[in-house]
């Protein structure tokens, strides 16, 4: 198996040294005390190129990225056009301390970009080649096409048997590529928060109870789960942070839902959400006259991405961000309330100062050509594929198959066609459908039209029932091998994914 994209075995770099232990708790462990949002580094291009250097490091018992001489994940900021250089260094060690979905735990890595329009083929967008065991570097140079609809995507790592692990240990960045102001120009005055919600395990740890309090977890769920709770949320980084904002300020927040296995179902107490684009495709991008729309709350499936535009609370209200209970199924996982972050008025008027994100170069502001098209015939015709899953005590399936690295792709979709998928949910639990280098129309649920169709590339599929969408397959640069598959990551590690050629 080559595990190198340039062909050459590295010997393994040093260990990043710079962190002092109290540094490594404040950056990897921050969720265990509450403070002001962290706002993560930021990288932006220049002459057109992104470039970072990331390594993945396990220190204190827990896989990370590390950054610049901090265990952190860098926000990555792109516009159109730009190319991605990505050094990803394995310094893993090689016996890993952790367990896994499919144990031995090998250590090796790679990285995702989630809903990035990018080519599947190495040095791109390669889950299934790119593959780097510790002591081993990957090149990543990802070209992002000229005509990329501008959003929040995320990247994570992806290696199979050993993504589960990795995520909820919190190997997870936002990306954002610019050019938002396009669709919707009230967000180049607002001042724009990123937000990388991530689940983090309690299970073993002896303070469980005290963490699940700090949170306003509630005593008793809402699915009737026999399980106790195992994974509470962090938001960049710390545990339920302080977010500031003035009365009826407006602000842009840009919020990825990171986590491995759990749901968010997102609400901004006695404040509605105004939609801008959900998984990183803005709503005025397919409909020109539709540019933000209004909710009380939105459930974002795991790896979903929600940017939108709230409204601070009036002087002296109590406000949180926090996440409702999500019923799962009889057999799924609890996903109970708790306070992701509390929003309050700001302490100084530098903190809550209106400014745009920095750019590195002009952005051409004119929308990209698109050319709606007519899906209707397309939803009354019988699917062109049908992706059922399944599970059993011996692991999750998709059309009774588990993955195989060596399989073939399960099915072909040809370049510059649109495809009517769907997707059946066979289990007793919520299943998140994904698939990579496109979006999809899923327009609607166990036969009935979707209230709001929505341009996705993450989709709950509900339990005991089913989701149509419509693939757009029209771009060029997705040509390759690529995957779908179940986003909560236990399951895709344990089967639940499957090959697609796009040619």
């Amino acid at each position: 198996m080559e595990l190198s994209t340039t062909n050459h075995k590295t010997t393994k770099c040093a260990p990043i040294a710079l962190l002092t232990a109290a540094q490594i708790l404040l950056t990897t462990f921050a969720f265990a005390q509450s403070g002001s949002l962290a706002e993560p580094p930021q990288v932006r291009a220049k002459n057109h190129v992104v470039s970072l250097t990331l390594h993945a490091v396990n220190e204190n018992g827990r896989d990370a990225f590390a950054f610049d001489g901090a265990s952190v994940a860098p926000v990555i900021r792109a516009s159109p056009g730009d190319i991605l250089k990505i050094t990803y260094v394995n310094d893993l060690p090689a016996k890993s301390p952790e367990t896994c979905a499919v144990n031995p735990c090998m250590d090796m890595t790679n990285l995702h970009f989630h809903g990035m329009t990018v080519s599947p083929n190495a040095p791109q967008d390669d889950v299934l080649g790119m593959l780097a065991m510790p002591g081993q570097i990957l090149h990543y140079s990802v070209k992002i096409p000229r005509g990329h609809p501008p959003g929040l995507f995320w990247y994570h790592t992806h290696p199979h048997g050993e993504s589960h692990r990795q995520a909820l240990d919190g190997m997870s960045g936002a990306i954002v590529i610019e050019g938002m102001e396009r669709y919707v120009p009230e967000v180049r005055r607002l001042r724009e928060r990123v937000l990388v919600v991530r689940g983090r395990s309690i299970e073993h740890d002896p303070n469980a109870a005290e963490l699940k309090h700090d949170v306003e977890i509630p005593a008793k769920g809402c699915g009737g789960e026999a399980e106790k709770v195992e994974e509470i949320f962090t938001v960049n980084g710390t545990l339920r942070p302080r977010i500031e904002i003035a009365p009826d300020e407006r602000q842009f927040w840009r919020i990825v839902n990171a986590s491995a296995d759990r749901y968010l179902d997102l609400q901004l107490d006695g404040q509605t959400l105004e939609i801008v684009a959900l998984d990183g495709m803005p709503l005025a991008y397919h409909q020109p006259k539709v540019s933000t729309r209004t909710t009380n709350h939105l459930l974002l499936a795991p790896a979903g991405r929600l940017e939108a535009i709230v409204t601070g609370p009036p002087p002296g209200a109590h406000s949180a961000l926090r996440t409702l209970c999500v019923d799962t199924g009889p057999d799924g996982d609890p996903n109970p309330e708790m306070v992701l972050a509390d929003v309050v008025p700001p302490t100084s008027d530098r903190a809550t100062s209106n400014r745009a994100p920095e750019q590195a170069h002009a952005v051409d502001h004119r929308r990209p050509a698109y050319k709606p098209i007519d899906v209707e015939p397309l939803k009354k015709v019988a699917p062109d594929f049908t992706v059922t899953f399944t599970e059993d005590k011996n692991g999750f399936y998709i059309n009774g198959r588990k993955f195989a690295a060596d399989a073939p792709p399960m099915t072909t979709a040809r370049i510059g066609t649109y495809q009517h998928w769907r997707i059946v949910n066979q289990s007793r639990e919520l299943h998140p459908f994904h698939i990579h280098q496109i979006h999809f129309l899923a327009y609607a649920e166990n036969g009935v039209p979707i209230a709001h169709p929505a341009w996705l590339d993450t989709v709950n599929v509900p339990v005991r029932g089913s989701v149509d969408v419509i693939l757009d397959l029209t771009n060029p640069v997705i040509k390759g091998m690529a995957v779908f598959h179940c986003h909560l990551l236990n399951h895709e590690d344990k089967g639940m994914m499957a090959k697609i050629l796009f040619k």
